[in-house]
């Protein structure tokens, strides 16, 4: 059961990080949008940008986010002897 507990609180801790990361992310680049708000082109070229990359930094994350799921699932049953 212990390694199930150690798998369980390593999800949960990579979990963290990897929101903590998109959180960070998405701060900078809100950060660098109002920094460039007031030149305009500079400003559409990178709310384009970074708009596209709040899309893709939240699929990542939420990728991440179910391939540690599954990680945690795949070691709950082998604890509980539910392998197929």
């Amino acid at each position: 059961m212990s390694n199930y507990r150690d798998v369980q609180s390593a999800v949960r801790v990579e979990k963290f990080r990897v929101w903590c990361a998109w959180l960070s992310g998405n701060i900078i680049m809100l950060i660098i949008a109002g920094a460039t708000r007031s030149i305009d082109v500079v400003s559409t070229i990178t709310q384009i940008l970074f708009t596209i990359s709040f899309f893709l930094l939240t699929v990542t994350a939420v990728r991440m986010s179910n391939a540690l799921d599954r990680k945690a699932t795949t070691a709950r049953r082998q604890v509980l002897g539910d392998d197929l």
